[in-house]
């Protein structure tokens, strides 16, 4: 790992995006910049739509900063539904971002949610992303590395598809699999720990009272992944970043938010 993790308490979850969209728009210019291209992995959930509504408003900076047509867009996870489905994370990302920024649709990369085998759904997915990171020089020992992983965290500490107690926590050999949750009774296609712990920046956007028990096992407690997956999480380019609320850091000590943290007074 490559230090401990960046912890920075804000004002509200609206501080929370405002940030994130920062750090979104300051890393794609610096991966263009150095390489002509830049790759990003996108989250469902509550807190990543409000931060994509930010990127595509053009009342905002952020808009006109990012260059959008140089952009290739990954996801996280993905549930398995079709693209027209209301819990779908790239139709979620469409709405409220892709539709709305001129970005190619040939960039856009959306896991096949709606394939009849997941795990037929996963190992496409797992080609494409060798196949498009290998033409920009981006696959390193098979393995491809973004520029940008944007992950959320749910109540029991999962993180994109990786839920409690399910071999998608140890996965070490594929890029992409297909997790049968059973607490869900379905199927989760999910990026991997080894492809997320290559990501040059990784950013956690947490917010709401409902995760503060979570976080706080997550950031302070005793490594178990298998309970708190999101723990799995440990990038070696540089610290995750993970943006909090209030609400959500009820349960962290000073100590554990660290000296970098925005912690209130």
């Amino acid at each position: 790992m490559s230090g401990a993790p960046d912890v920075r308490v804000l004002a509200d979850a609206a501080a929370v995006r405002r940030v994130a969209a920062e750090e979104f728009s300051a890393r794609v210019e610096a991966a263009v910049g150095a390489r002509g291209v830049a790759f990003v992995a996108l989250s469902g959930g509550s807190t990543p739509r409000g931060l994509n509504t930010l990127l595509a408003d053009e009342a905002e900076p952020f808009r006109a900063r990012v260059p959008w047509t140089r952009l290739q867009v990954f996801w996280g996870d993905e549930r398995a539904v079709g693209p027209d489905h209301s819990d779908s994370n790239y139709r979620m990302a469409l709405d409220t971002l892709l539709s709305r920024v001129p970005i190619p649709p040939a960039h856009v990369h959306r896991i096949v949610g709606e394939d009849p085998d997941p795990a037929q759904a996963a190992a496409s997915y797992s080609g494409e992303l060798r196949q498009v990171f290998a033409a920009h020089g981006r696959l390193e020992g098979g393995w491809p590395r973004f520029d940008l992983v944007i992950l959320g965290m749910g109540p029991d500490g999962h993180t994109a598809s990786l839920f409690p107690g399910t071999n998608a926590v140890h996965e070490t050999s594929q890029p992409v699999v297909a997790a049968w949750v059973p607490k869900l009774h379905a199927h989760r296609i999910t990026l991997t720990p080894p492809v997320l712990n290559r990501a040059d920046r990784v950013v956690f956007l947490v917010t709401g009272s409902d995760k503060a028990e979570a976080l706080a096992a997550v950031l302070e407690g005793p490594y178990q992944p298998d309970v708190y997956p999101s723990q799995v999480v440990r990038p070696t380019a540089s610290p995750a970043i993970w943006l909090v609320d209030p609400a959500a850091a009820a349960g962290l000590t000073r100590r554990a938010a660290g000296s970098s943290s925005r912690v209130p007074p």
